[in-house]
């Protein structure tokens, strides 16, 4: 097996990308290797089947593109045998479509009339220029970027492809004299201005066609209708000699093997002026092929490589394109028959391309006299096929988006020049996901009735000091002013909030500006006297913080579990003082049983402010003053009575916070106080409310009650 240098595919990425090259194209060697005998007989009667279908769609959809009947014979041999070889699956069969003929006919009827030399290779052209832009994506190994197509838009597109190939056939089906008109409007007024001129036998003949394959299908679905059908024309036109009353027919087939093409592979200008048309045949039948080549893998289990369909597209059309053949794709109604007849291997397709070159040598006189109405009227079924009503109201009904993207490529396809019709779908499904992805649902949330769960509740009121916002996407460069602009409007809304909990589980992926987002975020909390904290980031997510250093900014501490935030935050880091006096709202479990005396927004409590100047004590030192200074500091407990009883300092007095601040009080001024709450913070309020009214030298019990039990002091408790 050849294999690159290590250090020489490494340090060049263009080498690394065509490392697996040799793979993709040894997928023949593989098929063979691992080919037993059990599967031929299925093989061959599975190719035989299809061979039947895909004889006369050949001639059918190298009509519709403008092409002769030849060339879609040679495409349907070489794609179906190329396509099988290199491609993934087992049962997609590749092949002349009607969505890549009528791309192929709206690309080149620009720059040259249907059938004439010129257009013939300028497809010759585009064929291999579509296999080069399949063979290139697959060899990048960017099978992934066909699942940014949206079914929106193969479901507009080839409901607008119906209508315009059922419209631009009906000039065939009348026989009607007048050139073709570009656009459909144009093609509709000429129909109905010619209708008079209608060809009776011919008109006659594509009805009775259309009659014969509905009637089979309806009472012998199993037969080959239109193979049936077009026979039974072609014996009709040679019985009673209808080509000499006005009857356009087919000709005589050429009874060789494809010939090498000469194509004009260095006219610059040409491959200018087919570049936009290949892109959009490539990306179309790309969408198509790997979308049909996935539903049979869904019902056979069978595991598929889309960069290797791709490469098998890829080559197939650039054998086409040399070998006097036209763009091609993969084709749903074959691979599905190749799927019901038992194909067991790709050879079945293999074999299918083989029966049509054996039925081109044995039949080609007697196809002579298939009538071009008949033709007419297989493709105007075939296009009433491709316009899934019943998956268009699906979507009517579903996602507006969805709807939208279909309904605006459905009206491209049919009053713009198709290639760019294309490109418009894609585009707009390509904007459509950037504007999702850019725009993270980003929402308050608060616990649920249970405590157990984070919920959008609108209709509650917030917690006054914490903010919890959840983010469902991505902090990547085109999502992270969205997301700051919808955090700062909350906490514009939330003026007093000024703390903020961020909750990340869902967010997958982060990058450097969505680290300066979260920076931003940071210091606005810290402006406004708060801190920011984080829960349920991950892994990679908190690997990217921490080799940006963001981690050391915000602290390692303020990434918190999911069970343990609301409750860390709770004795931690709010203040109880607004919750006990100033705070209606019980958000949280820890609130429920929280004393609360309402009212006091009528008293000026002090705000919150850092420890500037107010001297704090250990519960060890404060301790040993009680136990051993001759004149100890007096021990104030700013909590409230139900607090107090269950546990304090022994020899503590009682001051509520909120008495503190409202009533006179008989503290000494002389004397050095100790204040006293739960975990420090009132004790901080308390310690400025008094030095604001009195000037009493104060010190706050660091770390309050909890440190005090941490230490396991002495407590008295009240029963």
């Amino acid at each position: 097996m050849w294999i690159l240098p290590k250090n020489l595919a490494d340090a060049n990425p263009v080498l690394a990308a065509l490392k697996p090259a040799p793979h993709f194209f040894l997928r023949p060697v593989r098929i063979f290797q691992d080919y037993r005998r059990a599967y031929l007989q299925p093989d061959l009667i599975a190719g035989l089947t299809v061979s039947v279908v895909l004889l006369p769609q050949a001639i059918v959809f190298a009509i519709l593109a403008g092409l002769p009947p030849q060339m879609g014979l040679y495409s349907a041999i070489i794609a179906a045998i190329v396509g099988a070889l290199w491609g993934s699956s087992n049962y997609l069969h590749s092949g002349p479509t009607n969505t890549a003929s009528i791309l192929v006919l709206s690309t080149l009827a620009p720059l040259a009339v249907p059938g004439s030399p010129d257009f013939i290779t300028a497809a010759g052209l585009l064929a291999v220029m579509v296999g080069v832009f399949r063979l290139g994506m697959g060899l990048a190994r960017l099978g992934l970027l066909v699942t940014f197509v949206s079914d929106s838009v193969i479901i507009g597109f080839t409901a607008g492809a119906g209508v315009l190939i059922a419209v631009g056939e009906l000039r065939s089906l009348l026989r009607l004299e007048s050139s073709a008109q570009p656009g459909l409007l144009n093609t509709l007024e000429n129909v109905f201005t010619q209708l008079s001129d209608t060809h009776f036998f011919s008109l006659a003949l594509g009805v009775g066609t259309l009659a014969v394959i509905l009637l089979l299908r309806h009472f012998y679905p199993k037969w080959p209708g239109p193979l049936i059908a077009l026979t039974l024309a072609g014996t009709v036109v040679a019985l009673f000699g209808l080509d000499q009353r006005g009857v356009e027919i087919i000709g005589e087939l050429p009874r060789s093997l494809p010939p090498l093409a000469q194509l004009p592979l260095t006219n610059v200008e040409l491959i200018g002026q087919l570049s936009v048309g290949a892109l959009a045949v490539a990306a179309i039948g790309l969408v198509e092929a790997t979308s049909i080549a996935r539903s049979f893998a869904a019902q056979s289990g069978q595991r598929l490589d889309n960069n290797q369909e791709f490469i098998g597209q890829g080559l197939a059309n650039i054998a086409c394109g040399f070998l006097s053949g036209h763009a091609c794709s993969g084709s749903f109604n074959r691979s599905a028959l190749n799927y019901e007849a038992k194909a067991q291997t790709p050879l079945a397709s293999v074999f299918s391309g083989l029966f049509v070159l054996v039925a081109m040598f044995l039949l080609s006189s007697l196809a002579a006299y298939i009538p071009r109405t008949s033709l007419a009227a297989m493709l105007i079924l075939a296009a009433y096929g491709m316009i899934d009503r019943r998956e268009m109201a699906r979507l009517w009904r579903g996602a507006r988006s969805d709807a939208v993207i279909m309904l605006v490529t459905l009206l491209a396809t049919l009053f713009l020049p198709l290639q760019f019709a294309v490109l418009a779908g894609i585009l707009m499904s390509l904007a459509y996901y950037i504007l999702k992805t850019s725009t993270p649902r980003v929402i308050p949330v608060l616990p649920d009735e249970t405590f157990k769960h984070f919920a959008y509740l609108p209709n509650k009121p917030q917690c006054p000091q914490l903010g919890i916002i959840k983010i469902s996407g991505d902090l990547y460069f085109g999502a992270v002013n969205h997301v700051e602009e919808a955090i700062r409007r909350n906490m514009a809304r939330h003026p007093r909030q000024r703390f903020l909990l961020l909750r990340m589980h869902g967010i997958n992926h982060c990058d450097i500006s969505g680290i300066h987002m979260l920076e931003s975020i940071l210091r606005a909390c810290r402006e406004r006297g708060g801190d920011l904290f984080l829960m349920k980031v991950q892994s990679p997510i908190y690997a990217l913080m921490e080799a940006t250093g963001f981690c050391d900014q915000v602290g390692r501490d303020h990434f918190l579990p999911e069970d343990y935030a609301i409750e860390y935050l709770f004795h931690r880091v709010l203040d109880p003082a607004i919750c006990i006096y100033e705070c209606e709202v019980r958000a949280f479990k820890e609130c429920q049983n929280l004393p609360k005396r309402i009212g006091a927004e009528t008293i000026p409590l002090p705000a919150f402010t850092p420890l500037n100047g107010v001297a704090d004590i250990a519960p060890q030192d404060l301790w040993r003053e009680l136990m051993h200074s001759e004149t100890p500091p007096l021990v104030v407990d700013v909590r409230e009575p139900r607090e107090f009883q269950q546990g304090h300092i022994p020899q503590a007095q009682l001051i509520p916070l909120l008495d503190l601040a409202s009533k006179k009080t008989d503290l000494p001024h002389d004397r050095e106080i100790v204040l006293v709450c739960r975990s420090g913070r009132r004790s901080q309020r308390a310690a400025c409310l008094l030095k604001e009214k009195n000037g009493s030298k104060v010190r706050v019990l660091k770390g309050g009650m909890l440190a005090w039990e941490a230490a396991k002091l002495l407590e008295a408790v009240d029963r």
